[in-house]
């Protein structure tokens, strides 16, 4: 199984959690079949606090985009528009069963030193039995 871990700011994971947020957005698309992304909660939380399963990957032009996630996108259009701004291609994860850890972890259970500026892939270890 292929994991990623995304560096997600707090409020969106928020609404992750509860549902409202079913699509998360990156200007570029991942190399490898990703399965599950794993979410680290940038600050002031700087915590790894769940994970999500990856039910499907669109990679279109924005407005495509858009008319394709807007219902459960979790965002308004405006921060859409200005995050895909001068891009001719926008991604979108559909997210799909939610774990959230009963205990968060640090990113250096993970082996990282660092919070990844767009996502790293991660290795199978124990963690993922908790």
């Amino acid at each position: 199984m292929c994991r990623m871990l995304l560096s997600i700011n707090p409020e969106h994971v928020v609404n992750i959690f509860s549902g409202e947020k079913q699509y998360e957005f990156r200007k570029v698309h991942c190399k490898k079949k990703v399965e599950k992304i794993v979410i680290y909660s940038t600050a002031p939380v700087m915590q790894v606090v769940g994970e999500v399963d990856v039910l499907d990957i669109y990679e279109e032009e924005p407005e495509t985009l858009w008319n394709i996630t807007a219902k459960h996108s979790g965002i308004t259009k405006d921060f859409f528009d200005e995050y895909y701004k001068g891009k001719e291609k926008a991604v979108a994860f559909k997210l799909g069963k939610v774990k959230k850890y009963k205990k968060p972890f640090t990113l250096a259970d993970f082996g990282l030193k660092f919070a990844p500026q767009s996502f790293v892939y991660l290795q199978e270890n124990s963690i993922f039995s908790t």
